[in-house]
């Protein structure tokens, strides 16, 4: 059954939201606000879960060209997700309104990922499904945006009875606003606040390593000039 694809062994789960290249990438059409500081710590909890054998189940938004989407179009590079929060060993389920979902299937795959035509993901069938059963003692958030998807994941898991911790510094927005007022929602209705280096320790990557902006770059760039002088 699928209460039984997290054991107790495997307490901590991570639920990354659409970590996707138009989302987290200078050239994608809804870039969030500072996305290299978010891409950093993206890509150290992934490292993180990597080494650490965590379970992790990802949402992704994906809509047809064809109803007036400006972003996470099927087919397209923008609604990909940024390379290095894809697993090797994973599987991909379509938004497609089934609920369908094979026993063990987290102990088949160390990442299920899950596409979604909606801001909340409980609301297709087969997220939901997933989400509601599994088992964990600690779910860990990170992803875009705070303010849409990723609140209404940490509300729908909290309301699930689960234990929440939405890692702030690996969430992105457009608004910050919203974001912050989206921050202090979800931490009145019981989730955590934590930030990377309280789940997966310090590190001294510098570079992201995913996108191609100036900025993101300048640094790499930099060190390549000063090793030439």
């Amino acid at each position: 059954m699928i209460r039984e694809l997290v054991t107790r062994r495997r307490r901590r789960v991570l639920v990354d939201v659409n970590t996707q290249r138009d989302f987290l990438l200078a050239e994608g059409s809804a870039c969030i606000r500072n996305h290299r500081r978010v891409l950093s710590h993206i890509r150290r909890i992934m490292a993180w879960a990597r080494i650490r054998h965590i379970p992790i189940i990802s949402v992704c938004d994906v809509y047809p060209g064809d109803d007036g989407a400006s972003c996470c179009i099927d087919g397209t590079d923008g609604q990909k997700k940024v390379r290095y929060t894809v697993m090797h060993n994973h599987v991909s389920f379509p938004a497609d309104g089934h609920a369908d979902l094979s026993g063990g299937i987290l102990k088949q795959y160390r990442q299920v990922i899950l596409n979604k035509r909606c801001v909340d993901p409980f609301d297709e069938p087969r997220i939901e499904r997933l989400l509601t059963e599994v088992k964990g003692s600690e779910f860990i958030v990170v992803g875009a945006g705070t303010e849409t998807s990723v609140m209404a994941t940490v509300l729908g898991l909290l309301q699930q009875g689960k234990k929440v911790s939405v890692v702030i510094d690996a969430v992105g927005s457009q608004d910050s606003r919203a974001a912050e007022l989206a921050l202090r929602k979800m931490k009145a209705k019981g989730a955590k606040l934590a930030e990377t280096r309280d789940i997966a320790g310090t590190t001294h990557l510098l570079q992201v390593g995913a996108c191609d902006c100036k900025r993101c770059r300048g640094s790499s760039e930099l060190k390549h000039v000063e090793s030439n002088n």
